[in-house]
């Protein structure tokens, strides 16, 4: 088992708010390494309405619970009226590539008779994620049969000329107490060309038990495998993260088991830890994650040696 050491709550949204954009919540918290010396976390900020907007914290590498710098206006803005991220944006994923620091996010969009879509761009920065340009003001992952509703890239890695990525999938809703909530799972595809990405892909996890959504898929490369730490939601209530193992990338077992992370006895992840992200700082791994609320309060950090990491990988693979 892993156990992470948790390190408190890192960034509150409410009191460290630098606008409007930025009332609350930072959704899917995702880290990105500056420099040795600094670690940037983007996610999505809410304003009063609701709608997330991205944007940065800075924070130390030595000590991750150290706010540095925090961005004073979204790294970009929501999309045009009608087009699928009109109405808010979370975090994907961060990707260094040649042309550019690559950005997947997932917009979202409100219509008449559905509580939202959700569908994924790709955005690049060329001033090292200060400010980010959409490539284009449509998804790159879009509808397809057996996702009508969500299409949510949340884990992307380059390996060689490939990109492998690795989404959330929706296609109906599951009704708890009257009121609607996504159902999603995880699938996987690969291409050349983030342009064309082919429609034909690969299931990775679905539900199980009384679960009805699994998603937020973060998939690690360690040592001759691959890591995926996800999150999972049930019929009663519970959203709490877990983990898989897998050879390829793309055939998975389960060991939520192997997580070792719990909730806090009070405070803003006593109910609920959900969208964990790791960073490798040293011979540790660093975990940015959410809490109750899915964000509400803001992110915080846990961390855990790398021998525990990648010996619980071993001991489970």
């Amino acid at each position: 088992m892993n156990d992470w050491t948790k390190k408190g709550l890192v960034f509150d949204t409410a009191k460290r708010s630098v606008g409007g954009w930025m009332r609350h919540s930072a959704l899917t918290p995702t880290p990105f390494r500056i420099s040795e010396q600094l670690i940037r976390v983007y996610a999505g900020f809410r304003d009063g309405d609701g709608v997330s907007r991205i944007g940065y914290v800075d924070v130390r590498a030595d000590e991750p619970s150290t706010v540095v710098r925090v961005s004073q206006e979204p790294v970009i803005e929501l999309g045009r009226d009608g087009c699928f991220d009109d109405n808010g944006m979370i975090l994907g994923d961060v990707v260094e590539a040649a042309d550019g620091l690559h950005m997947f996010y997932v917009g979202f969009q409100r219509v008449a008779k559905a509580k939202f879509l959700a569908f994924t761009g790709l955005a690049i920065s060329r001033d090292g994620g200060e400010s980010f340009l959409r490539t284009q003001e449509t998804p790159i992952l879009d509808r397809a049969p057996g996702r009508s509703t969500i299409a949510a890239v949340h884990s992307v890695i380059r390996e060689g000329s490939r990109w492998r990525l690795w989404y959330a999938v929706g296609d109906d809703w599951e009704y708890i107490g009257g009121q609607p909530f996504p159902r999603y799972h995880i699938r996987y595809v690969e291409t050349d060309d983030l342009a064309a990405i082919p429609r034909d892909d690969v299931v990775c996890l679905r539900p199980r038990g009384s679960e009805y959504r699994i998603g937020r898929p973060r998939v690690y490369r360690m040592g001759s495998g691959y890591v995926m730490y996800f999150t999972r939601g049930n019929v009663t209530g519970e959203y709490f993260p877990g983990l898989a193992y897998s050879a390829d990338g793309v055939h998975w077992e389960r060991h939520d088991e192997a997580l070792g992370l719990s909730l806090s006895s009070s405070g803003w992840d006593s109910r609920v830890i959900c969208y964990p992200a790791l960073i490798r700082q040293r011979d540790k791994f660093l975990m940015f994650y959410n809490g109750n609320d899915m964000g509400l309060d803001g992110f915080g950090v846990a961390e855990a040696s790398q021998t525990q990491v990648e010996g619980g990988i071993r001991a489970c693979g």
